[in-house]
């Protein structure tokens, strides 16, 4: 493959800022942050993450959230490729990890295809951190053979839409974790779909605001979701996870909401 003749020192770092709390940054994405000249900021990343950028680097925010008018990923891309191709230390700062829904992938082909260095520093993603801070792991040796990171919002008309069904019964044979992204606008359909495969009383978490003052969940059966969603106002951004590692916070969900009806 031939590429465009450019400078060898043009290079973007892409930087995850993770879910949201400063103090989950790596040191290696605080020091690629401070270092930037020009940092192009996600809409999710807080602003006392941003605080660690140098007081003269310049700013541009570029925002993409699901469901609201997004910077395009084509001008963020040409945004990139301009500043590196000046000489700037780029820092593409997007939340959770680059490379989990994040087009880190797309960013890095087309950087890369035009002769550019990147080098990327992971962050840790929503759907990690956000069981964690309920005392739930993704895996576990009883529960858990392992995890599946998966979109639930899948390019609309595409070809590449999940198939939810044939997933919930792969979910429940292989004794998977669900963790989906961006699933709250069609929480009804994944949860119709789901209990193809699934018992109806496998748990269900949903996560919003992850890591932040503002985080809080529900959990519920899987059967309960769409209404569980619905009654508590529940809004992006949130994670959903599905699956028997969450049984014993059901069971203590259960047991609250028992001792609040006899009370």
């Amino acid at each position: 493959m031939t590429h465009r003749n450019t400078p060898t020192a043009a290079h973007v770092t892409l930087v995850g800022a993770g879910p949201g709390d400063p103090e989950l940054l790596t040191l290696k994405a605080v020091k690629a942050i401070a270092a930037a000249t020009v940092l192009l900021v996600d809409d999710l990343v807080s602003d006392a993450i941003v605080a660690y950028a140098s007081p003269s680097a310049r700013i541009i925010y570029v925002g993409k959230r699901g469901g609201c008018k997004s910077t395009p990923q084509a001008f963020i891309e040409k945004l990139m490729l301009q500043e590196a191709l000046a000489s700037e230390n780029v820092v593409r700062l997007k939340g959770g990890d680059p490379f989990i829904f994040g087009r880190g992938g797309e960013e890095v082909e087309h950087l890369r295809a035009q002769g550019v260095a990147v080098t990327v520093i992971n962050g840790i993603t929503a759907g990690l951190a956000g069981v964690t801070s309920l005392g739930v792991p993704l895996t576990h040796r009883a529960h858990a053979h392992g995890v599946l990171f998966i979109t639930g919002h899948a390019k609309q008309g595409g070809t590449d839409a999940v198939d939810w069904a044939a997933l919930s019964h792969t979910a429940a044979q292989a004794k998977l974790t669900l963790v989906i992204y961006m699933g709250m606008s069609g929480a009804a359909q994944l949860q119709a779909a789901l209990l193809h495969g699934l018992d109806p009383h496998t748990p269900a978490a949903v996560i919003q605001h992850v890591s932040l003052s503002t985080q809080r969940h529900v959990v519920c059966m899987l059967s309960e979701l769409h209404d569980t969603v619905v009654r508590d106002q529940m809004a992006s951004p949130s994670v959903i996870v599905v699956g028997d590692v969450l049984q014993g916070l059901l069971h203590i969900e259960q047991n609250n909401q028992r001792l609040v009806a006899v009370g």
